[in-house]
């Protein structure tokens, strides 16, 4: 063999290229048409329908002047373009036979106004539906529910005023939904609250729209990383405290939905003719919002507590916790009373007073990290009941004062022990009543005073026989009874104290 010839930068000789002569470049027109030829429209596939651009699986029917879908269309069509048309009703029959390949369907600028519950029968691979800036004004039941693998959906710029709560069923795909610009002016929440509805939601656009008032509550218990991407901005909200609180939070964890709109986060106070951004309501008449703290967490001594590391980052590849005294949770399990759960939360068992403080939970995701502060509160009683609100030394001392109040009324608050006699005079009890008579009784015998007069205690006087028959030694008669405004006081019976059990006077 002779000596090789260099070649050039194409790999290829020259004398290769002088046979075959130099190459033109081809005019774009003949090179569309060869695309064309490449494809499978000239097949059974069907041919590409006039006034459109076919190429590939692509068909582009934009800026076509159309009233209604082109037909028939090539069964291997992925992407059809349909936009800046006349199309204003799509019926279940625009796509006659079944498109198995279609996976990105875009519609917008139609003037669109109805759309049929059954319109997406035949495309049930399709993954991009783009319906903005059209005429809808309202989401109907079940209207998405054949679209299982339906991942982006646009509906934005629309006139859109109710939604329907079972509109987005069977969308366990959808990753991003955009309604911003439309008039709705009460979106169904209820489809976020437990992430069963639409669990793979990363993105919602309610932007410009007339919501007056938000679930501040259902919200904040929303993950973060959807927080990150819930567009409230743009809507005629109206101030008040909590609103400042989530918005507050979300601008000091950056999320994107407060960062990149904080100008067009605005609110309506009552006494002010235009709105106000809400981030400023801090201290601000008449609201004097209290500033946003970073999340705290409350509990008792003995308590079982989780701490939730929720970061706004998706597919978090690993995370760890650092507890107050600087000790790292790196594992499920954990050791001692910090464990680790699956999802990343951390379970603090028998909280004791060293186990307050600020617990960070260290994330690290595909593109950045993100470090999270959780503030625990334990207090220094434990919570016996969910209405046990009373600790040992506060329960001793409603005790002891009620002790203390107990012994005032006794001691300055009980009733007089003596009978003021009301009427006429009762007659004494006979002297020979035993019981009248003994030194063990608590109560003496009292004459009846004059009404008006304070009781004074006396003795029975009277001459006689006493006990046992016997007439009584050293016994006072009784006075005479004086008439007048005053009774004169009896002399007690001196032989009172004799002996109840014995008939032998005591003899001194």
């Amino acid at each position: 063999p002779g000596p090789q010839r260099p070649c050039d930068a194409m790999g290829q000789s020259p004398a290769v290229r002088s046979v075959a002569g130099p190459r033109a470049p081809l005019p774009l027109t003949p090179l569309l048409l060869a695309l064309a030829l490449l494809a499978p429209w000239g097949s059974a596939g069907g041919s590409c329908p006039p006034r459109c651009v076919c190429a590939s699986n692509i068909l582009s029917c934009s800026q076509a002047v159309l009233s209604s879908v082109p037909s028939p269309l090539p069964r291997f069509t992925a992407v059809l373009d349909l936009s800046h048309n006349n199309v204003s009703r799509l019926r279940a029959d625009w796509a006659p036979g079944r498109l198995a390949h279609l996976h990105a369907l875009l519609l917008s600028h139609n003037g669109l106004s109805f759309v049929s519950t059954e319109a997406f029968a035949h495309v049930p691979h399709l993954r991009h539906l783009d319906l903005s800036s059209n005429r809808l004004r309202a989401l109907e039941e079940n209207l998405f529910s054949d679209l299982a693998e339906l991942e982006v959906l646009l509906l934005y710029n629309n006139e859109i005023s109710s939604v329907d709560r079972t509109a987005f069923d069977n969308l366990g795909r959808l990753r991003k939904l955009y309604l911003g610009q439309n008039r709705i002016a009460r979106f169904p929440l209820e489809l976020l609250r437990d992430g069963s509805r639409l669990p793979q939601l990363a993105l919602l656009d309610l932007s410009a729209n007339r919501l007056r008032s938000l679930p501040v509550g259902e919200l904040q218990a929303l993950p973060a990383w959807l927080r990150d991407r819930l567009y409230l901005h743009s809507n005629p909200l109206a101030c008040d405290c909590p609103l400042f609180q989530l918005v507050a939070r979300g601008h000091r964890r950056r999320l994107s939905a407060v960062m990149d709109f904080q100008e067009e986060l605005r609110c309506l106070l009552p006494t002010a003719p235009v709105p106000v951004g809400i981030l400023t309501l801090a201290g601000r008449q008449p609201l004097n919002c209290s500033e946003a703290r970073e999340a705290v967490l409350e509990a008792h001594l003995g308590d079982t507590v989780t701490l939730s590391c929720d970061t706004r980052l998706r597919g978090v590849r690993s995370r760890h916790w650092v507890t107050p005294g600087g000790e790292r949770v790196l594992e499920e399990g954990g050791n001692g009373s910090a464990a680790l759960l699956a999802n990343g939360s951390l379970q603090l068992r028998a909280l004791r007073p060293e186990d307050a403080g600020t617990y960070a939970c260290w994330v690290a995701g595909p593109l950045l990290n993100e470090t999270l502060y959780v503030e625990l509160l334990v207090h220094n009683f434990t919570l016996h009941g969910p209405h046990d609100t009373l600790n040992t030394a506060y329960t001793t001392l409603v005790g002891c004062i009620l002790s203390v109040v107990l012994v005032l009324i006794y001691l300055y608050l009980t009733p007089c022990r003596c009978c003021c006699c009301r009427g006429a005079e009762k007659p004494p009890a006979p002297r020979d009543d035993s019981i009248n008579s003994s030194v063990l009784s608590t109560t003496p015998n009292h004459a009846a005073g004059v009404p008006g007069e304070p009781c004074r205690s006396r003795s029975a006087s009277t001459t006689g026989t006493g006990q046992n028959g016997r007439f009584k030694v050293g016994g006072s008669p009784q006075p005479p009874a004086r008439h007048g405004p005053k009774v004169q006081r009896k002399v007690s019976d001196p032989d009172s104290v004799s002996s109840v059990f014995s008939d032998t006077p005591i003899v001194v």
